[in-house]
Order: C-alpha cells, then structure tokens, then sequence
C-alpha cells in the first residue's frame, strides 16, 4: 500500500494491485475509509467519514491532485 501523503491525521494511499483502474486514491483516518478519483476529483464511496469531513477531504484531494496523479503513474505507468 503506496503511502502517497499524510495531512492532519489522514493517510493518502492506493492500494499496488489497482493499476486496472482509473486513478484514485484511498484516505483513511482511525475506522474510517474513502475512495475519490482522481481525474475528475469525486467521491466514489465512504465509510464512517461525515458529509463535511468529505468536503474538506475532496479540497485537500484537489490541492494535492498533480502530486497524486504523478505518484499514480509513476507507480503503475500511463
């Protein structure tokens, strides 16, 4: 499980066998999880996390997008 960042207690990872899917990234914080594409940033689903705490992660998602989509590609290829 590739690490991508760490902001505020939140883990911004994928996992190494989903180079078949469209990019995204996984966020995890205590029992909660998330997945969010990446091209566009959406919510895909969640688990445990409250409507604002998803808005707040789809904004730090969108700050960090060209860092994300460069570790995705470097990671699976294009």
């Amino acid at each position: 499980m590739p690490t991508v960042l760490r902001i505020r207690g939140y883990r911004f990872f994928f996992f190494s066998l989903e180079g078949l899917e469209p990019p995204h990234i996984h966020v995890e914080h205590a029992e909660r999880v998330a997945k969010f594409w990446l091209d566009p940033v959406a919510l895909s689903r969640s688990h445990g996390f409250r409507r604002g705490e998803l808005t707040e992660l789809q904004v730090m998602i969108e700050e960090h997008q060209p860092l994300m989509l460069e570790k995705w590609y470097e990671y699976f290829g294009s």
